[in-house]
């Protein structure tokens, strides 16, 4: 059966954003990458991602940004195996200093290209953000990862994921990864995680 990993894109990219593609092009013939666009609210994506994670069943879930947000909060609910890249874990910070019309950055599969962030949104994102530890707990330490760039001047919340999660790593990187972050930082990380994910089974 062909492994599958689940890749969770940030606030304003899509499915078909840089480090998306990167993962997918980095573990062709060894697993397929899942990169769906996510909907822009958090509730209805988690439902969306949890139901994937239902009928795909991957072995890994890899996130960035709010993407990593909302993969720690499936994993945890799921028992699943994450990497969390530079996680926004504080989403209403961002979304406060954002309100207005803004435009994707990548591509959306439906073709729609513009998003409004208003003060609902941050409510919602307010409300599950206020949860979104409910079901982190110690024996998942060592299969939820952070990794964190070192010039990532957006998101500053490591000290945070470490008070729930042990393992952090680091690379020299800003807030979204090139496809050379990905492949070069990421992909080791995720394959150790799927491995590490078989030897538990």
């Amino acid at each position: 059966m062909t492994k599958k990993i689940l890749f969770l894109h940030g606030f304003f990219a899509s499915g078909s954003c840089i480090p998306a593609q990167a993962l997918r092009q980095a573990f062709t013939g060894e697993a397929e990458v899942l990169t769906p666009d996510l909907p822009l609210h958090p509730k209805e994506a988690l439902a969306f991602i949890e139901n994937i994670c239902k009928q795909e069943k991957p072995c890994v879930l890899v996130g960035n940004s709010n993407g990593a947000f909302l993969a720690q909060i499936v994993a945890s609910r799921l028992g699943l195996p994450a990497l969390l890249g530079n996680p926004y874990l504080e989403m209403t910070r961002f979304l406060i200093e954002r309100i207005g019309l803004h435009e994707y950055k990548s591509p959306r599969a439906d073709g729609h290209q513009q998003l409004v962030i208003d003060q609902s949104l941050i409510d919602e994102f307010a409300e599950v953000q206020a949860h979104q530890w409910d079901n982190s707990r110690p024996e998942l330490s060592d299969c939820i990862w952070g990794l964190f760039g070192e010039n990532d001047h957006l998101a500053h919340f490591e000290p945070l994921f470490l008070q729930h999660y042990t393992h952090a790593y680091h690379f020299p990187g800003g807030h979204t990864p090139t496809a050379e972050e990905v492949r070069e930082y990421y992909v080791p990380l995720v394959e150790k995680l799927m491995n590490h994910n078989q030897s538990l089974k």
